[in-house]
């Protein structure tokens, strides 16, 4: 391992902030900044590290990552050690893999498997956030810190069953959340389009979120809806916020839906109104206008309830399916924002099966008709074949939308990767290079210090961590070094997997796991608790 004390000497210096950069030289000790500014020759300590024409900044920060198996499991995580990132928040959108059980977690793995596969070389015996974190520990190539997933508290109180939680059930989740905080998770997450989650009442959320707002943590849903009644649902996760008292991360917040084309200001005038009245509300998008899921997600909820082999057996019954196909294509599905399905903006993203794979890459409602199927018939058939292992791209966004909400004085990145699939969204290895190169560098939507704080500052402010997010003395040396002028994302929808350009050094507690833009062998990355 390198030795983590040295002198950055004459980078553009962006800390963090948003205030404008400056020239200045960085003294890192043990790990630790020690100093900012012009360090007078001869005071430099361990190796000189020459960033003449290049920028340093804080760490980035992932607000929304799909990165829960592969901190774990890949040493290298080249998706995000190569733009720049050093600490993600995973345990998103309501599901993960703890708090579980031994039968839990089995159906937590068949049902994650379009967004993390399920990687070989993993010792599968932890059951809580403790058991996960302390793996962390042991050494990963990024910073962790962990949502509490209401999917797993309600699957492990009530099952995958609809219906109002009992007395007892909510006891039992409550119990879990309030042990889960106390065991360093930093806030609990929320999918209310995925079975379970879709199952709870507001009120059964919103109790939960006081335990998590009394250990100083934040609610992160994926709201109940994206498309038509998004602003009755982000008017649902304010009330939740309020009648909870906890702060509210919204997270992947995207307009989507036609009906809201250049009308961003409707959302933005509840967050001004939710500010007005003392709530604590901030928001995370990515800049691209795909979003990505496991296919069968799509499914309404009545199909997906129970177990996987109860959800074949409809897709199976005769009647089922037409009733199934009917929610799909007329009167909509709650797994899909409670709309119809948009089959043309469909693509298949990873399949598991290899006489499928020429699927991947395509539209589904152009491979329906070269099969002479209609798109619904053709959709229920394939995640059948795949065992419901298949994941999707769904091409929807807007892109002045996309614009204006990263504009919002609230909002964060969230890259919301998946890594899994034959060929996953592009935002995992991309987001962070694109909000840098493309919409500050040339679109000016955004400054460099702006696009910075957002990755930085701003995050480990809604993280409430004291020593990470800026360049400031005793804070712990989470630094990214690159080229303003060269950052680039290079991945693509057709070539998901391939790094961003202008990447130079990372550094976690002042060890580099990226140097040179190339990958170390060092593991710094530990587990980010809330106490």
């Amino acid at each position: 391992m390198e030795d983590n004390t040295f002198t950055v000497r004459g980078a553009s210096v962006i800390d963090g902030s948003g205030k404008a950069g400056t020239r200045e030289d960085v003294l890192v000790v043990e790990g630790r900044i020690a100093e900012v500014g012009r360090i007078i020759k001869g005071n430099e300590r361990g190796k000189i590290v020459d960033a003449t024409d290049l920028t340093l900044s804080p760490g980035f920060i992932d607000m929304h990552a799909h990165s829960d198996l592969a901190v774990i499991s890949d040493p290298e995580h080249l998706a995000k050690v190569t733009q720049g990132v050093t600490l993600e928040v995973v345990g998103q959108d309501g599901l993960s893999y703890v708090p579980s059980d031994e039968s839990t977690l089995a159906v937590l793995r068949d049902q994650l498997f379009g967004w993390n596969g399920d990687p070989s070389g993993i010792d599968w015996k932890f059951r809580s956030v403790k058991d996960y974190l302390e793996i962390v520990d042991r050494g990963a190539a990024v910073n962790v810190a962990y949502l509490i997933p209401h999917g797993n508290v309600r699957m492990l109180a009530c099952g995958n069953e609809p219906g109002s939680a009992s007395p007892e059930q909510l006891k039992h989740q409550i119990a879990l959340v309030d042990e889960s905080m106390r065991q360093g998770a930093v806030g609990m997450s929320a999918g209310l389009t995925y079975v379970p989650a879709m199952y709870a009442s507001d009120s059964e959320i919103s109790q939960l979120a006081a335990v998590v707002a009394r250990y100083g943590g934040f609610y992160a849903p994926h709201h109940r809806n994206y498309g038509a009644q998004f602003l009755d649902a982000v008017d649902e996760c304010i009330e939740i916020s309020r009648s909870s008292n906890c702060a509210l991360h919204l997270t992947h917040c995207h307009m989507s839906a036609p009906v809201f084309q250049d009308k961003t200001d409707l959302l933005f005038e509840k967050l001004a109104k939710a500010e007005s009245d003392n709530l604590d509300v901030t928001l995370d998008s990515y800049p691209y206008l795909a979003g990505s899921t496991y296919l069968h997600a799509l499914l309404p909820s009545w199909c997906q309830a129970g177990s996987k082999e109860a959800t074949r057996a409809r897709i199976s019954d005769p009647q089922s399916r037409l009733k199934i196909i009917n929610n799909l294509n007329v009167s909509g599905s709650d797994g899909n924002q409670g709309g119809v399905v948009n089959w043309p903006s469909i693509v298949i993203a990873g399949v598991t099966q290899p006489q499928n794979e020429k699927y991947v890459g395509e539209k589904l409602i152009e491979l329906a008709a070269a099969e002479e199927m209609e798109p619904a018939e053709f959709y229920l058939d394939l995640i059948m074949a795949e065992d419901f292992k298949v994941s999707c791209i769904l091409h929807s966004g807007y892109e002045p939308n996309v614009r204006a909400i990263m504009k919002h004085p609230k909002h964060m990145v969230g890259t919301d990767g998946i890594l899994a699939g034959n060929r996953p969204h592009p935002r995992a290895y991309g987001t962070f290079a694109r909000y840098l190169g493309v919409y500050a560098r040339q679109e000016a939507v955004l400054t460099m210090e702006g696009a910075i704080n957002r990755m930085t500052g701003r995050p480990a402010a809604r993280l409430s961590l004291k020593d990470r997010g800026l360049i400031r003395p005793g804070f712990f040396a989470d630094l990214t070094l690159f080229d303003a002028t060269t950052v680039k994302d290079l991945a693509t929808y057709e070539t998901p997997r391939v790094a961003a350009a202008g990447f130079e050094n990372v550094w976690i507690a002042g060890i580099k796991t990226l140097s040179g833009g190339k990958r170390t062998s060092d593991l710094p990355g530990r587990a980010i608790r809330s106490n």
